[in-house]
């Protein structure tokens, strides 16, 4: 059993090579954790697993990427082994199971209602009215950084009255989105440590220290998302994510064009469209000339090409290519 003050002088070590951006001798250290036997205790009260994994980030060597990747593997079945144990004590303590044993009519009473129970499910006759999703429940965090970001979420999310309309639950789908965006990283071991969380509820704070990492990462994905659900030309995805239409898993893994409004993606297929045409048009032909003077270098080697951009009535559009510094410009 690996030493909780041996774990951390070699947590140190790796933190410290992390802030000096210099990894040297991190594969000496890494081979040492290798040797040692983790237990969950150790690896929550040393947050090792936070120091190998920065390290794995910051080095350029493929031997150390590869056995830090190792540790934090082999580290995060100690996660299953503790989940599989949860599993079998909730079993083992179930009303139903002692329930059962002890009656010995209860056999008879189950096998009889198999036997009532049809094999395939029954349509319902009547429509359903559409509910709100419910979204399952998040870890309890007391990180500050933590707490802050999901508090400006529900400021985001409460951007109008639309929240009130809906009916969503505010706190609840903030967390959520926080909670999936900072184990993008991770996402086994963010499922892992929600199934244990739902089991052990007292348990949740340790279990999401072990890998969490509030860095600069989590901060710029958090800001993209609350810029974009604060924004008064795009109500259709904040409305989309308190219906549920739009996950919280899936915000977390939006990028900013996909977050976009409707008419903000119209504007810039129009210019990609633009920028093309213009570069291919001005790729056609082309005449050497010193008549005009580029805008950049303030050169006179240009090259240039006119075509009808516009109706047959209209003045032809000139393109014109530096030769020196490549800058392009046109002009009717």
């Amino acid at each position: 059993m690996a030493k909780d003050q041996e774990v951390e002088r070699i947590a140190k070590k790796l933190d410290k090579m992390v802030n000096k951006k210099n990894t040297e001798g991190a594969i000496d250290l890494l081979k040492e954790l290798k040797n040692m036997k983790m237990s969950l205790e150790t690896l929550q009260s040393t947050r090792i697993g936070m120091s190998v994994n920065a390290v794995r980030k910051q080095s350029k060597e493929e031997e150390v990427q590869s056995l830090a990747k190792s540790l934090i593997k082999s580290w995060k079945k100690l996660l299953d082994g503790s989940d599989g144990k949860m599993e079998e004590k909730k079993k083992d303590c179930s009303p139903l199971t002692s329930c059962s044993k002890d009656s010995p009519g209860s056999s008879d009473w189950s096998s009889s209602k198999k036997q009532d129970t049809p094999k395939t499910p029954t349509t319902p006759t009547t429509p359903t009215t559409p509910k709100f999703t419910t979204f399952p429940p998040t870890p309890v965090t007391t990180d500050s950084v933590r707490t802050k970001c999901r508090e400006l979420l529900v400021a985001a999310l409460q951007t109008d009255d639309d929240y009130k309309t809906i009916g969503a639950d505010c706190d609840a789908l903030a967390a959520q989105i926080e909670d999936y965006i900072l184990w993008l990283d991770f996402p086994t071991a963010r499922n892992r440590s929600r199934a244990v969380c739902c089991q052990c509820p007292s348990s949740s704070t340790s279990r999401s220290a072990d890998f969490k990492c509030t860095d600069m990462k989590y901060k710029s994905r958090l800001r993209s998302r609350i810029s974009n659900l604060k924004d008064q030309k795009n109500p259709d995805l904040r409305r989309n994510v308190l219906c549920g239409n739009i996950s919280p898993e899936r915000i977390a893994n939006m990028c900013a064009e996909e977050m976009a409004s409707a008419e903000l993606k119209e504007m810039r297929k129009a210019l990609t469209k633009e920028s093309i045409r213009e570069h291919q048009l001005s790729k056609v032909g082309g005449s050497e000339t010193d008549m005009f003077i580029c805008g950049k270098c303030r050169g006179k080697n240009c090259t240039y090409t006119q075509v009808q951009t516009r109706s047959a009535d209209e003045p032809m559009t000139t393109f014109v290519l530096c030769n020196g510094c490549g800058n392009r410009w046109k002009f009717c």
